[in-house]
């Protein structure tokens, strides 16, 4: 335990690219991610926004979250094991961050830290831990004195009824078939309906009841099984037809909603 009163070995931050596949999931630990450069669409609690240099994310142990990156992101991502707070001096600070999931904005003093830090740990792995400390720090100072309202909670109710009569599920699939070899963002199929962003997302989730990007998800995986099931194309070029960086993470997504992998199934 340092002067701190943060145990410096119980942090693991990590500077990652995240690639374009789709991931769904929840770890047993507190996650705090920060980008660099780039764009990251994540999805919590049925609220899907961009982590940009500009936007950050809290996700607390547990919380079922999806993600899917643009490939040329650069992204700090800090796993804050649960099991050590209680041990810490500081630890009941560092909960309180993760009283709930949360997006929030990244001043212009934050993002250049930011960068700083992720230029240092690149340079100098071996002080991960030391970095997470000043980076929680500094998270912790901002966002006590940030005003509510610029915080994104989740969580709270949608009210109201919000399906739109603007919001076709059919014009969307015939786009979303169209472009299923491109990396499709939410901000475009809430263009094309005409609704902003966050009423864009809500309408949907209530709607389909899964959030966009795990819909998109879906459509790539259904047209490939009719590929694969019934052509001949590699499974590599079916991978690149349905939107897939490499065959790999295209094996490994069929494998996970079909609950067989693509060779078999074929």
């Amino acid at each position: 335990m340092g002067k701190d009163g943060l145990n410096r070995e119980c942090f693991e931050l990590h500077s990652r690219n995240l690639a374009t596949e789709h991931v769904s999931h929840a770890h047993d630990f507190h996650q705090l991610i920060l980008a660099t450069s780039g764009t990251t669409e994540l999805a919590m609690e049925g609220k899907e926004e961009r982590v940009t240099a500009r936007r950050g994310c809290l996700i607390p142990s547990s919380r079922h979250h999806e993600y899917q990156g643009d490939g040329g992101n650069r992204t700090l991502v800090l796993d804050i094991p649960v099991a050590h707070l209680a041990t810490l001096e500081k630890g009941s600070e560092i909960e309180r961050l993760f009283d709930k999931p949360r997006f929030f904005s990244v001043p212009p003093a934050l993002n250049q830290l930011t960068h700083a830090l992720s230029q240092q740990l690149e340079q100098c792995p071996a002080l991960q831990n030391e970095i997470a400390v000043l980076l929680l720090r500094a998270l912790t100072m901002y966002l006590h004195d940030e005003p509510e309202s610029v915080v994104s909670q989740l969580g709270k109710p949608v009210g109201k009824r919000c399906i739109s009569e603007r919001l076709d599920l059919v014009r969307l699939d015939n786009w979303i078939d169209q472009h299923l070899a491109d990396a499709i963002h939410v901000e475009q199929m809430a263009a094309l309906c005409a609704l902003s962003l966050g009423h864009f997302h809500a309408c949907f989730r209530e709607l389909t009841g899964v959030t966009p990007l795990a819909y998109v998800q879906r459509r790539r995986l259904e047209h490939a099984r009719t590929l694969v099931r019934h052509s001949a194309l590699s499974l590599g070029h079916i991978a690149m037809l349905v939107g897939f960086r490499d065959q790999g993470s295209f094996s490994r997504a069929y494998r996970r909603y079909f609950e067989i992998s693509p060779s078999a199934d074929r």
